[in-house]
């Protein structure tokens, strides 16, 4: 079928090429407003969760009854208190201007009273706004015309800003600015490590036309699959970090495949076929196991995991079109123009046998396969150790920098306030009969009275009502995303509500609590589809029953080390001084799975690459130890330089200031360099040592049907000494 597609593609070379420059400029302008298409947001909680429904309910008009922005003023540069007529004056000055449409609540310490709003210094208040508008993006974005406005200034006072709005637009602004860092640092490098190793500008240049296919691609099925489905805007970054690393991945093993049919003497078009028919065929193949991976998170119900679902699978099937259609018609129309303008690097003196390093330690490796399998399993189950005492939550202000508005907010409020405004959860309930009535307000007063009594609340009092539905406000004095507050939430939800009512606890810990049920409840799903896939995609292609549990395993090993690192890190501690991530004590739990599902097709990208080339020396030779050997060395090279180039589109990620978004590249550049060297170049040696001729081996009546309808056909072995 491959070789077919190769000799399609270089008979109607000019059609391809045509067809594609009409995709990228259609597809180019109509997905370039996928950004306005998608939902927005961060999309992270479960819309079928308890807090989810109680929600709906509290943006009817029952409404809520929490502050969505905390403005914290500070008089002690001016010496002013609370106690001067003139802070009173800024301050009720301030509330007046916000603009009654855009609120619901505005409560000050001179509007309630209440010495919950003054600091122990009296040199400090709060101003605590509830907005009309319930949706987080466009709350945002009142918030910012308002701030922006200098609605919230007043004379002689120091203004920070706090609450989950602010949290929100200060997250948002601070990843944009960081997300366009790291595309200024790592572009160029990017294009730098291309001509490094490719070795010619003409080369370099291959995989950059595949990315723009793969870009263009993406964002026109997102828009589109956006028109349909709730999406969150968090996807576009996926499509740029993927599409830029599975282009060069897919085009680094095709356009290496084709200029070494080129050495070993074949024509431009036989050479083509022949990568097509090789290379093509192993990307489809980790495309396939990559999509499905991929899209295995639309088991998970949030938006934020089902956008990264569809922006991953899109991203990696235009990337394996790419490379097998356009990729080789550019192939064909430059042809031994591919080393034009070579760049004269040492290690590409002719003559030279590339890889024979990692020839010399494969079989190293082999003569003590046992001891090798066992030290490196041990060194990466101690890097993943760390994972058992992970203390998960989501993203807010504790993931900014020091120093942010938010973080210095939360810090004052809980340090030097009687009260947090924010540390609070609702209760929303449903009465059998109106809720305003004698008898039922009654039962909600004494609903409230055992909510208070929980461990760990800080007080309860019913706060509004309307029709059947009531509202309890509750107080609560532990961090809003740490574990002991989950338990309170538990606590509060085991009570009884009143006779014949329906009661449901929402507000931050609550949707949190909800949020990591979902994701625990959709993880063993979302592990059954990806051991699944591996099984079938990898038997489908090598007739063995063996290596895809020795892959699953070895990727499991490589990637649990990868997220014991971050718990060191970001939530430890540990590489503080180089990196600048102050420890918050908990690490987001959505970031992970993100990694995990992107680490564990770019595992497989990189199994794949490396099966491949041991399966065509074994099937030519029955060699099994020198078929590993040949495999790693022809492969080692391309597997480095592949994880390379990705690694500097992901490691830039730590420029940023946002620990999430540095997660994003502390975690996959960790599980590159673990798979691209130790797990590559030494475990799978060692373990494809152990095995022997039973890594290939199937049970008689599937290895008889591989043999009758398995995919590929025998090819030459590839000699040892030949380019990689």
């Amino acid at each position: 079928m491959f070789e077919a597609l190769g000799w399609f593609v270089v008979r109607w070379r000019r059609s391809v090429l045509l067809t594609a420059v009409v995709l990228v400029v259609l597809g180019g302008s109509w997905g370039a407003g996928a950004g306005g298409a998608l939902g927005g947001g961060a999309g992270l909680d479960d819309p079928h969760g308890e807090s989810a429904r109680a929600n709906a309910l509290l943006e009817g008009p029952l409404g809520a009854h929490a502050p969505d922005v905390v403005v914290l003023y500070d008089g002690t540069g001016s010496g002013l208190t609370v106690d001067d007529a003139a802070y009173r004056a800024g301050v009720e000055a301030v509330a007046a201007r916000i603009p009654a449409g855009s609120r619901t609540a505005v409560e000050t310490f001179w509007s309630t009273g209440s010495p919950d709003f003054v600091s122990a210094d009296r040199h400090k208040t709060y101003l605590a706004l509830q907005l009309v508008e319930r949706d987080e993006v466009r709350a945002t974005e009142v918030y910012a015309a308002l701030q922006g406005a200098g609605t919230f200034d007043a004379p002689g006072l120091t203004e920070r800003y706090g609450g989950l709005t602010a949290v929100a637009e200060q997250f948002f602004r601070l990843s944009d600015e960081g997300m366009a860092r790291a595309e200024l640092l790592s572009l160029p490098l990017l294009l730098v490590l291309l001509l490094l190793v490719f070795g010619s500008v003409v080369a370099a240049a291959l995989p950059m036309a595949v990315a723009v296919l793969v870009a263009v691609g993406s964002l026109a099925v997102l828009r589109a699959v956006g028109a349909v489905v709730e999406l969150s805007t968090s996807a576009v970054n996926v499509v740029v970090v993927l599409g830029v690393g599975l282009a060069t991945d897919y085009a680094l093993l095709v356009v290496t495949r084709f200029r070494e049919e080129l050495a070993a003497g074949l024509g431009v078009d036989a050479a083509v076929v022949r990568a097509t028919a090789t290379a093509g065929r192993t990307v489809v193949v980790s495309a396939i196991t990559v999509a499905i991976a991929m899209g295995g998170l639309l088991v998970f119900p949030s938006r934020f995991l089902r956008s990264m679902a569809w922006a991953g699978s899109s991203v990696v099937l235009f990337a394996a079109l790419g490379a097998v259609t356009v990729l080789p018609a550019l192939l064909r129309t430059v042809g031994h123009r591919v080393d034009a303008w070579r760049l004269p690097l040492p290690w590409r003196r002719r003559g030279r046998a590339p890889g024979r390093g990692w020839y010399r330690t494969a079989h190293a490796v082999m003569r003590r396969p046992v001891a090798v399998t066992v030290v490196i399993s041990a060194a990466l189950l101690a890097l993943g150790l760390p994972l058992l005492r992970a203390e998960w939550t989501r993203p807010a202000e504790w993931a900014l920098p020091p120093g942010t508005d938010s973080r210095v907010v939360g810090a004052v409020l809980a340090e030097e306030f009687p009260r947090d405004p924010t540390r609070v959860v609702t209760a929303v309930v449903r009465m059998p009969g109106p809720a305003d009535a004698a008898p039922a307000r009654a039962a909600l007063d004494d609903y409230a009275r055992r909510l208070a009594a929980v461990p760990g609340s800080d007080g309860a009092e019913v706060t509004g009502s309307h029709a059947d539905l009531a509202r309890v406000t509750i107080g609560y004095v532990d961090d809003p995303y740490g574990a002991e507050v989950r338990a309170v939430v538990a606590a509060l939800r085991a009570q009884p509500p009143p006779p014949g009512a329906e009661a449901m606890i929402t507000q931050r810990p609550a949707s949190i609590t909800d949020m990591l049920a979902m994701l625990a409840a959709g993880l063993p799903w979302l592990l059954a589809i990806v051991v699944a896939t591996t099984f079938v995609v990898l038997f489908a292609a090598f007739g063995s029953v063996v290596l895809p549990l020795r892959t699953v395993l070895t990727n499991l090993l490589s990637l649990s080390a990868a997220l014991g690192v971050l718990v060191l890190v970001f939530q430890e501690g540990r590489l503080e001084w180089l990196l600048g991530v102050a420890p918050a004590g908990h690490l987001d739990a959505n970031f992970p799975i993100m990694i995990a599902a992107i680490a564990f097709g770019l595992s497989m990208d990189y199994e794949v690459f490396l099966l491949a080339r041991m399966h065509e020396h074994f099937r030519a030779t029955g060699d099994p130890t020198e078929s590993v050997a040949v495999g790693v060395q022809h492969t080692a090279g391309l597997v480095t330089a592949a994880a390379l180039l990705l690694g500097v589109v992901v490691g830039a990620f730590v420029v940023t200031e946002v620990a999430v978004l540095q997660m994003v590249g502390v975690g996959l550049g960790t599980a590159l360099l673990l798979d691209a060297t130790v797990v590559r170049g030494l475990l799978v040696p060692a373990t494809m040592g152990v095995l022997g001729r039973r890594a290939w081996w199937a049970p008689p009546p599937l290895a008889r049907w591989w043999a009758r309808r398995g995919a590929g056909a025998v090819a030459e072995p590839v000699p040892a000494t030949g380019c990689y």
